[in-house]
């Protein structure tokens, strides 16, 4: 315990002011649909390094269902009923499906967002 509030301490002093987090509402990414659709696009299109492209990009969808998931952010009530099977990639495919459907409108989103909107769109409950 001594050891988690020493590395905390360090943590906070090293910090600059600006930097430190005053609440958890306030801690949020920056990450733009444009950098998600870079390399969900390459894992299809460059043999050589295609597959961690991939995997970058899956990885942020697996995170992000996974948080909704755990929140209740999918299923009945909330709309959005996922494919039981190969959910990553077909996520990924009606991602960039979406961001294509009006790229200028669209590109510049957080991905967040984006990716919240492609589920809704893409995979409503029936």
């Amino acid at each position: 315990m001594r050891k988690v509030l020493a590395t905390a301490a360090l943590i906070a002093i090293a910090l600059p002011a600006t930097a430190q987090v005053t609440s958890v509402l306030k801690i949020h990414s920056n990450y733009s649909a444009r950098e998600l659709l870079s390399p969900c696009q390459e894992a299809d299109n460059d043999a050589r390094w295609g597959q961690a492209a991939e995997v970058e990009c899956e990885q942020y969808i697996i995170g992000y269902v996974d948080a909704l998931e755990a929140t209740g952010g999918v299923g009945e009530e909330a709309g959005i009923c996922l494919p039981a099977q190969n959910k990553a990639d077909e996520v990924r495919w009606a991602f960039m499906r979406w961001v294509h459907g009006s790229y200028s409108a669209r590109i510049d989103m957080l991905a967040a967002e984006a990716m919240l909107a492609t589920l809704k769109e893409a995979f409503p409950c029936n």
